[in-house]
């Protein structure tokens, strides 16, 4: 079992700033891929960001790049998505998800744990 708990998100001005972290328990958090997703109101989960097992590579979404940065801290257990430059329309429930492989996925069904989400709201 992995237990993912994510925190960071609020209510933010557009152009502004957050980061995201999310720790993880249980498996031994460097073996697997991590992922960022989110969702909407009244849309589908989409995939925002996605980081290998050591860090040293990872993929955007193209509306996230340039804008977002994924890392990992494996000493730390925590998975961590600084977010620049935000937009209204990046307003949405923010969700970390574990791949047991070290390899990343785009793919949502991919994932086998998904933390509770955190909610980021960017006001205009």
């Amino acid at each position: 079992q992995v237990q993912l708990v994510e925190s960071g998100g609020e209510l933010v001005q557009a152009g502004g700033s957050l980061r995201l972290s999310c720790a993880a328990s249980g498996r031994t958090f460097s073996r697997y891929a991590m992922g960022w997703f989110r969702q909407a109101p009244g849309k589908e989960r989409e995939f925002v960001t996605t980081i290998n097992w050591s860090g040293d590579s990872t993929y955007y979404a193209d509306s996230v790049k340039g804008r977002f940065t994924i890392s990992r801290d494996n000493a730390k257990n925590t998975l961590y998505l600084q977010m620049n430059s935000l937009k209204p329309e990046d307003t949405a429930v923010y969700y970390c998800a574990a791949r047991l492989v070290t390899w990343y996925s785009t793919n949502l069904n991919e994932y086998n744990y998904w933390g509770q989400g955190t909610q980021v709201t960017v006001s205009s």
